[in-house]
């Protein structure tokens, strides 16, 4: 446990049970967060914070203390539950509270607990919703991000990275007002669609009356049994080209931020593609791959056997034409030279109630140490991609991912430290 009053934290060695006998309280004399839910309890004026383990033998368990967020470089679950959330306050002071609160709440949902114990006084509400008991961790991994308006709603601006700000508008972006931005993000993924949307539910929920979701999104990806990158709603092999999760130099290159106060985080972009599947389906296979630059059945790019063969953009054949076609999307992404993290998930979220079409396609999310790398790669895109014929993009976000935590401390404490 730890002791502050100032925000400063004192001693991390000292039990409830004990704070309780060194200040002669009993519970009557403790209070626990507005909501009841949080980690953090006052006792006597001083904010006492309850850090949790990451549990050593929970089942499919993902860890959620170290040097950078679970949820990036995670082995990709098959579900995701993405929410951009607005915040209900205006100072840094209940940011800082919201994310101590958050803390344990979160490692224990990651442990595959419920994430506060039920009381047995059945005549309240229930501090866990519940609809994960009796489920194991199922890989959770949750990711907190914040968005660049929310600086400038807490008068933090001089903090904001150079890099946070919103995207720019790109040739055929069709955004939903609806869609686009939020002053926070939680993403949560695992391999039980329930636990994920569980995780985010009740996060919310501890946090009534701070924050409320602007925009979410539910997505599944299906991997297949002889290994490989899942396929998108269009068929064709989705996220083939990543930097490797065990190769830190690139990592580092690629994804991990090495400056400031965000150092050891990464910068989330978040983007609902709505995938015209009516279209698509008319669609030759010869035109679909000639959009992609992938054979479908293999994911290979034109001119290879294998998935991951690489391949250089510039080949042309024996008439001098480009092998992989230069309006496909594979070489338009490959030429811009920028490098990203996908970790996209499919969606499926009914029918368009005003065409009757499918309202499904991409939650597209990448990681990236600048969001500009994802702007050099839509930017390359541009009019010129195949792919535009098919898609259209509704939704757009980017947010900076805190860094790790560590043992004792709590999400978001470098930035509450730089102020």
């Amino acid at each position: 446990m730890t002791v502050s009053n100032d925000g400063k934290w004192i001693d991390k060695k000292i039990s409830r049970r004990d704070m309780l006998k060194l200040t002669g309280m009993g519970v009557a004399g403790v209070a626990i967060g507005a909501s009841g839910l949080g980690g953090v309890m006052k006792v006597m004026g001083y904010d006492v914070f309850e850090p949790v383990a990451d549990s050593t033998t929970a089942v499919n368990k993902v860890d959620f203390y170290g040097k950078h967020q679970s949820g990036i470089i995670t082995p990709v679950q098959t579900n995701i539950y993405f929410a951009s959330l607005d915040v209900l306050f205006t100072s840094k002071k209940e940011l800082q509270e919201l994310f101590k609160q958050w803390t344990p709440l979160v490692v224990r949902l990651m442990n595959g607990e419920l994430m506060v114990d039920l009381t047995k006084n059945t005549r309240v509400p229930t501090g866990d919703t519940g609809e994960a008991d009796g489920l194991d961790a199922s890989n959770l991994s949750i990711t907190i991000g914040v968005g660049p308006s929310l600086f400038d709603k807490l008068g933090i601006q001089h903090l904001k990275p150079e890099e946070l700000k919103d995207l720019p508008h790109f040739p055929k972006d069709q955004l939903q007002k609806e869609f686009t931005g939020g002053d926070l993000c939680i993403q949560a993924c695992a391999d039980d669609p329930q636990v994920a949307f569980h995780a985010v539910r009740n996060l919310v929920r501890a946090a009534s009356g701070k924050v409320e979701i602007k925009w979410s999104q539910a997505g599944f990806n299906s991997f297949p049994a002889g290994g490989g990158s899942p396929r998108n709603l269009f068929a064709f092999k989705d996220g083939t080209v990543n930097p490797s999760s065990t190769d830190e130099k690139d990592l580092n290159k690629v994804v991990w931020v090495d400056k400031g106060w965000l150092k050891g985080g990464s910068y989330l972009v978040a983007r609902k593609i709505q995938m015209h599947l009516e279209t698509w389906d008319r669609t030759s296979l010869k035109d679909q791959e000639a959009t992609f630059g992938r054979y479908r059945d293999s994911g290979a790019p034109f001119g290879k056997k294998k998935e991951f063969d690489d391949f250089d953009v510039e080949a042309k054949d024996s008439n001098g034409e480009y092998i992989m076609p230069d309006t496909s999307h594979v070489h338009l992404a490959r030429k811009s030279g920028a490098r990203i993290l996908r970790r996209s998930y499919s969606y499926a979220s009914g029918v368009m109630t005003n065409t009757g079409t499918h309202d499904a396609g991409l939650l597209f999310i990448s990681f990236q140490k600048d969001p500009a790398q994802f702007t050099t790669v839509q930017n390359s895109l541009g009019r010129m991609d195949k792919m535009n014929e098919y898609i259209t993009h509704r939704g757009s976000a980017v947010f900076a991912c805190l860094p790790g935590v560590s043992k004792g401390s709590y999400i978001g404490e470098a930035l509450f430290n730089a102020l």
